[in-house]
């Protein structure tokens, strides 16, 4: 990221505030990724992720830890509080950031999917399955006495 960015286009980190991170500009692309590989380095259906240039991207507080997933890719993730962060070819050009670690998630939609050979026949009715909010589900009462360790959505 350039030294002159006095404002982050976007910023996030892990769950635990240990590593943070900005962006200077948008996104490239925002995806989700359906490959087995991405199913288990998420612990969930699937992947999404955002895509950043190099020189638009800063590690801002602390270095992830990384897995080597294949000859190809390393995977950075918080390694005290676990949460996967980034998909990155290794030398390539780009930074592809998990957009559940954004602080704005919802600034970050995906336009696209890949790896839909591995895609789970049933992500397709997720929104059609009953929901219930967290204080629908838990409760006032229950809400009330929960206090979280996750680190705030800002700096």
């Amino acid at each position: 990221m350039t030294a002159t960015a006095s404002k982050p286009a976007l910023t996030g980190g892990c769950q635990c505030g240990a590593i943070r991170f900005a962006l200077s500009a948008a996104p490239t692309r925002v995806s989700i990724c359906h490959c087995r590989m991405c199913q288990k380095a998420t612990g969930a259906p699937f992947a999404s992720l955002a895509d950043i240039p190099n020189e638009n991207f800063a590690w801002t507080r602390g270095k992830p830890a990384a897995f080597k997933s294949s000859s190809i890719a390393e995977r950075d993730f918080c390694a005290k509080c676990g949460t996967p962060l980034s998909y990155r070819a290794i030398g390539g050009p780009k930074i592809e950031i998990m957009t559940g670690a954004f602080d704005r998630p919802d600034r970050v939609v995906p336009t696209q999917q890949f790896g839909t050979e591995s895609r789970l026949g049933w992500v397709g009715n997720v929104s059609n399955l009953p929901s219930k909010t967290t204080m629908q589900n838990y409760g006032a009462e229950k809400c009330a006495e929960v206090f979280s360790y996750q680190h705030p959505d800002h700096d």
